[in-house]
């Protein structure tokens, strides 16, 4: 399928509301005949199979380098397979093998119950698109809808039929590693791009060869541990649960995901794969979501370590009873559940409608009319141009212009000679960043390539890596001086590897690791034009390269075309035009930071000591939320807004106009922040409510509208009941202010 074909198809309107006003999206069909088959199914099947279709174990084990051992475990895996004890497998890639397995299941079992083969495709399946949080800077929910259609169509010719994607939790803390697979900060941004990723991977028609099932993870606020550390406790009142952590996956859920993930964290003393309240009371009854909830890696039995569970049994009980349909890689259901059901512990109708769900799916993806993948379309459709073509306007979208003093960017004409300095300018497996699925690090432009490629025969390009990523060899910096000083310009490429973020990767300081900040502070002792480009997997604590440093460039890790995405902003091919997602500290000990805080009784004041700051940093951010240059400069103008007195029920239209005041067309953000002035109880001093992405000619005005639903602007009170209250609300887009007022 062509890619022209495939973005035509996606031609959808501009998301700028706030969740709440997502139409509602067809729930998954419950024909007469499919539920005729699933009752068939369930009657016929014994309690082992039943739990065995709510097993998920990993597949790839046939994969093994060593030929004997690749034999031993695929006997095995097929194996289970036939005798009908497992429902699903993770991590099994292409379609030969795939297949393989799949016939084991849909041919050579008692009830020829198709598998359903997960994996992780969180920003590309091949083709790697920018991480997440970076996909998020573009605040373009519709290219990022086109970029979950290019990794669906890959993923699905290599056999896969669901993605463990999109990672929905908002992350105030970047000391956190996984704020790499979010959104961010804000539950309107995420909610959004939420959206787009679930209809990026579904596409319109579930059972097409083509759409994959998404997976909105992790269920819920897996992405406010304390401290930042992966894993770790959260607890939070129910208002931020359900006002900040809930929005994003109730919008997934209004979009049509298939499949929902639970977390590893526990919420409030409650272990999120056994929390009733979020998997029953809230996904199903109060939200109506009808696909089905599978475990995260082992997080069923985890809850023993918690304290919640007894041993496996336990676990097990209490997991399905709460709500997880399907247990990912522990196996405490197929192993202990039916001797409690035999016990009279358990019902099995539990078990019945847990399988209900999980075939329910199936169906619904076309697993029972076809589970087989066409060998042949992979090699037409993986790393094809216009893939990578997405991928670069989707990674040059994602760059966030922090600073340009001097007019420093783009590269003047005139410079004749570069100086490329720093550990990842030449890195091809950084730049894929974290969970990059079956990515290959020789298909990576790097940052060097690109520059050396668009600067062209005219121009001299050096390259010192001058020091390590995070360790102490700093042996190459005099090389990188004398090289720096005869060059014309210096472009600093500096940051984090794609191991310092992620699962498992948090850190307990965000400021440049090793010798890098070092390294800036020489470069810029030169006297020379000095750029830095910063690869990175989160927001990065940089006050002396924010302040010192003429030009800052923040490319995240950016995929496969990371050195052309970089090199078309760096030579101005490309006006930057993104925006951050996430609130960028002065120091790791401001954290938490971010836009939509609370103003406390003693708001901070510069000059008077008892008020909320620091005695040694300033409280405000480096960078706040929203925050992007452009090699143009935009002004807003006649702000106005409609009616200035709504209902709770009514809808409020802001429009305004915005001017390409530079010399250089460009896209801007347009974002509209509100405040309720006086709650029941305390509200944000600024939230997000809606935005939108337009281009603007130079000298062109265009006047955006944007809509805000009154319900939106609604949050959970005391007693913990959804209010819209009346009252007065300030407004701001751009440097333009209002107000406008909620009627009784």
């Amino acid at each position: 399928m062509a890619l022209a074909a495939i973005l035509a198809a996606l031609a959808v309107a501009q998301l700028a509301v706030a969740p709440a006003a997502f139409a509602e999206a067809p729930r998954f069909s419950r024909e007469p005949a499919v539920e005729q088959r699933i009752d068939a199914l369930i009657q016929a099947m014994t309690l082992e199979e039943k739990l065995g279709q709510l097993t998920q174990q990993w597949g790839s084990e046939a994969q093994d380098v060593n030929p004997v051992v690749t034999q031993t475990k695929r006997d095995d895996l097929l194996g289970l397979i036939r005798a009908g004890k497992v429902g699903s497998l993770l991590g099994a890639h292409g379609a030969e093998y795939t297949n393989m397995l799949q016939k084991a299941a849909f041919e050579e079992s008692r009830h020829k119950i198709p598998i359903i083969l997960g994996n992780d495709v969180i920003h590309g399946y091949r083709t790697i698109f920018p991480i997440p949080l970076g996909g998020a800077a573009t605040w373009d929910p519709q290219l990022i809808e086109q970029e979950s259609r290019v990794a669906a169509i890959e993923a699905a010719a290599c056999g896969t039929h669901w993605t463990f994607a999109p990672m929905v939790d908002i992350c105030r803390d970047p000391r956190w590693g996984r704020v790499a697979e979010g959104a961010g900060e804000d539950p309107v941004l995420g909610a959004a791009m939420a959206v787009a990723r679930v209809r990026g991977f579904q596409g319109r028609d579930l059972k097409a060869a083509d759409s994959v099932v998404a997976c909105a993870k992790h269920y819920v606020a897996y992405g406010a541990p304390e401290g930042g550390r992966d894993y770790n406790t959260v607890d939070i009142s129910m208002q931020t649960l359900h006002d900040v952590h809930l929005p994003p996956f109730q919008a997934a859920v209004r979009a049509g995901v298939g499949t929902l993930m639970s977390s590893f964290n526990e919420i409030n003393g409650v272990p999120g794969s056994g929390s009733r309240y979020t998997l029953t009371t809230v996904l199903r009854e109060r939200w109506g979501f009808d696909g089905f909830v599978v475990s995260d890696w082992s997080s069923v039995t985890e809850m023993i370590a918690h304290g919640y569970a007894a041993d496996q049994a336990d676990a097990g009980l209490k997991s399905l009873t709460a709500g997880v349909d399907m247990e990912m890689s522990s196996f405490s259901y197929r192993d202990q559940l039916p001797a409690l059901v035999q016990a009279g512990k358990l019902d099995e109708k539990v078990v019945d409608e847990a399988l209900r769900r999980v075939l329910r799916v199936k169906f619904a993806a076309g697993l029972f009319d076809d589970p087989y993948t066409d060998p042949a379309i992979a090699e037409k459709v993986v790393l094809c141009a216009e893939h990578r073509k997405l991928a670069r306007e989707v990674a040059r979208s994602s760059l966030v212009l922090l600073r340009n003093e001097g007019g420093v960017l783009p590269i003047s004409p005139e410079i004749k000679s570069i100086a490329v300095i720093g550990p990842l300018a030449d890195s091809k497996r950084d730049p894929l960043g974290t969970w990059a699925a079956v990515g290959k690090a020789d298909e990576v432009v790097t940052v060097l390539e690109g520059i050396r490629a668009r600067a062209g025969d005219g121009v001299t390009v050096r390259h010192v890596a001058a020091c390590d990523v995070r360790g102490s060899d700093a042996t190459g910096i005099p090389e990188a001086i004398t090289v720096a000083y005869d060059s014309d310009m210096i472009v600093l490429v500096l940051g984090e590897s794609e191991d310092m973020s992620g699962e498992g990767h948090s850190r307990s300081v965000i400021e440049l690791p090793g010798q890098q900040a070092d390294l800036a502070r020489v470069m810029q002792a030169t006297g020379k034009p000095v750029v830095a480009v910063l690869l990175a997997g989160r927001p990065l604590a940089i006050p002396w390269v924010a302040e010192n440093i003429p030009g800052v460039l923040f490319a995240w890790h950016p995929g496969v075309e990371c050195g052309n995405a970089i090199a078309d902003v760096l030579f101005g091919d490309f006006n930057p035009c993104g925006k951050l997602p996430i609130t960028f500290p002065r120091a790791t000990g401001q954290i938490p930071t971010y836009m939509a805080h609370k103003n406390t009784g003693r708001p901070p004041l510069e000059k008077e000591r008892y008020t909320s700051k620091y005695i040694d940093v300033s409280w405000t951010p480096q960078f706040p939320f929203g925050y992007g240059l452009s090699y143009t400069s935009f002004a807003y103008r006649n702000l106005s807004v409609s009616p200035r007195e709504l209902k709770a029920d009514g809808t409020l239209t802001v429009t305004v106009e915005v001017a390409n005041t530079g010399a250089r067309a460009g896209a801007e953000v347009v974002q509209c922040y509100v405040r309720d002035l006086v709650g029941s109880v305390t509200r944000p001093v600024r939230q997000l409510v809606a935005f939108e992405k337009v281009q603007i000619a130079p000298g062109e005005t265009k006047t955006v509208t944007l809509s805000i639903s009154a319900q939106s602007l609604g949050f959970h009170n005391w007693d913990m009941k959804y209010v819209v209250e009346p009252g007065e609300f300030k407004f701001w887009v751009g440097d333009q202010e209002g107000t406008f007022e909620i009627s009784e």
